[in-house]
């Protein structure tokens, strides 16, 4: 693979930049992963349409990133292209009780936005440091509510390279879940309806939330969020826990003291660190209670 005549090709046609052999550890919540052949940090939905269409004319792999939330990268890094939507992407538009974001939109960023405007339902966003994006692939939600539940409409190209439009009707969202990751669409702007309050209550309510995870979560140290699925009817931080594996450690990969369903990066793990901690975890978890634990992470890259 010619990167620097992949680099050459593309960058008089977008306004983002090209990173090659790009390390991944940079991009990541866990601030691990080895390089990428080549990161494009888009700026426009036009630039992620013509590097998809530019992979599939040459028969590049691509994956899709948003903050780096969510997901490990192996050590061995990411061949093809990785197209970055956060830090790009970020236009917001608000007309009454209607939001179109686009991808990029880190969410906090988003839940301030809206609150200013004295709209709710997306307060539990605020402590969720990921992107509109990946936020709708996966179904993010906390505190009761999933933003699945707000979407009106999503626009994302497809494979080939082709923009559609879905609409509410045409979508499905389920837990940590949805039609879109299925489907393997890549979203670039979406529709919410959000409904009016007070901005002190919605305030309250934001804080209360950042609050909670304060206390709650291992803020101090890299990690990706919540490693594990809730099985139905049990935390998954309960049964690790309970399972003795809290404070297990695999080099520089611990499951975290402070909450059992995070891992954190204690002293520059590596990607098979992690790897071997979260296969511990479950077979620890198995043993005890003979439930199979599922990840909620997505593993990308070669090991």
């Amino acid at each position: 693979m010619d990167l620097e005549r992949i680099a050459a090709d593309l960058e008089p046609e977008l306004k983002g930049k090209i990173f090659l052999r790009e390390p991944m550890k940079n991009h990541t919540a866990w601030r691990v992963g080895g390089a990428a052949d080549v990161l494009i940090a888009v700026k426009t939905k036009r630039d992620v349409g013509l590097v998809i269409k530019y992979a599939m004319e040459h028969q590049l792999p691509y994956i899709v990133l948003g903050n780096g939330s969510n997901v490990l990268v192996l050590d061995k890094g990411i061949r093809g292209i990785v197209l970055k939507l956060a830090g790009g992407l970020r236009e917001i538009n608000i007309a009454g009780q209607r939001v179109i974001a686009e991808a990029g939109v880190r969410l906090p960023v988003l839940a301030q936005k809206v609150y200013q405007h004295g709209l709710s339902g997306l307060e539990y966003l605020a402590a969720i440091p990921g992107t509109l994006g990946g936020a709708l692939i996966m179904n993010a939600g906390a505190h009761g509510g999933c933003i699945g539940q707000l979407v009106k409409k999503v626009t994302c190209f497809t494979s080939q390279g082709e923009t559609i439009n879905l609409e509410e009707d045409q979508l499905k969202f389920g837990y940590r879940q949805s039609s879109l990751a299925q489907e393997k669409l890549l979203v670039v702007e979406a529709e919410l309806f959000l409904q009016p309050e007070e901005p002190n209550i919605i305030k309250a309510r934001m804080d209360k939330y950042q609050e909670e995870r304060m206390k709650k979560q291992p803020l101090n140290l890299p990690n990706a969020g919540s490693v594990f699925v809730n099985p139905p009817g049990y935390a998954a931080g309960y049964l690790i826990e309970k399972a003795g594996a809290k404070g297990l450690r695999k080099g520089g990969a611990q499951v975290s003291e402070k909450h059992a369903n995070f891992i954190v990066n204690v002293d520059n793990a590596s990607a098979r660190d992690i790897l071997e901690l979260i296969a511990c975890v479950k077979e620890k978890v198995y043993e005890t209670f003979n439930i199979q634990l599922e990840t909620e992470i997505k593993v990308l890259g070669e090991g």
